[in-house]
């Protein structure tokens, strides 16, 4: 059969989501993205991510691809996107559609992401981003978190900043070119890029930097954390909800 294939970015808000994937217990992004495929594409269901995203963690720029036969695809990329949201819940929205390259694959050509996570550091919860940062009251040290922050850069074993699974992990080594931390008023934003992540991975970072601002762990501390390679030595792990799939990275190459 011959097939278009059609590259989708979306964005969602994960509150009332068990994560992306498909699962059996709870109601998973994917499946109302397929759902919403399947009405306007009967047979089309099926859709590959770039990415998982947790229970209560938001995206902006989730990748994803599906193959569509030619022969029903009669609308442009344009009008897809009109399409599949008028058929999505309002918290989940195709942000952008195009057609892409017959060997595209959303999650095997990326080359890297970014995560951003929000922390609202006032006395008083800021009653409009309850649901997207995490409430930190106390006084953090921003200094003292950036150059923490520096330790992390580059190519290292993030086994201790990484949730436990049920088996044992064989590839933690990772490459992070980023890790950075912005002030608006009360509001920081975490930003940090890799070429990929281990599972819960930012979240151990920033609940870490997070403890780090608090002066329950020092800057000079993560060298010898990330030597440790166990995550009882690293700090906490930030909850979910402020932790947002910003975008996913392709060589331009590989999206054409």
């Amino acid at each position: 059969m011959d097939n278009l294939k059609i590259k989708l970015v979306l964005g969602y808000d994960g509150t009332e989501y068990a994560g992306w994937q498909m699962q059996t217990s709870g109601i998973a992004v994917q499946q109302k993205v397929e759902e919403a495929l399947g009405k306007l594409f009967p047979g089309t269901h099926r859709v590959h991510s770039s990415s998982r995203t947790d229970a209560g963690v938001h995206a902006l720029g989730m990748v994803v691809h599906v193959e569509i036969p030619r022969a029903d695809f009669k609308m442009s990329p344009g009008k897809l996107v009109l399409a599949m949201n008028a058929h999505l819940p309002p918290d989940i929205r195709v942000m952008v559609a195009t057609r892409c390259r017959k060997d595209f694959h959303a999650r095997f050509d990326a080359v890297g992401k970014q995560y951003r996570y929000l922390v609202w550091n006032h006395r008083a919860q800021h009653p409009l981003l309850r649901l997207y940062a995490w409430h930190v009251p106390q006084t953090l040290d921003l200094a003292a978190m950036r150059a923490a922050a520096l330790h992390l850069v580059g190519r290292h074993d993030f086994r201790s900043f990484a949730a436990n699974r049920n088996y044992p992990l064989s590839h933690s080594v990772r490459t992070l070119r980023r890790c950075a931390i912005r002030r608006q008023g009360a509001l920081l934003t975490f930003i940090i890029e890799g070429d990929g992540f281990l599972y819960r991975m930012c979240r151990g970072i920033v609940g870490t930097l997070v403890q780090v601002g608090q002066g329950k762990i020092q800057p000079d501390e993560m060298s010898g954390i990330l030597a440790g390679k166990d995550r009882r030595v690293a700090g906490m792990s930030a909850p979910a909800h402020g932790l947002i799939l910003w975008k996913v990275l392709y060589g331009s190459e590989k999206e054409a």
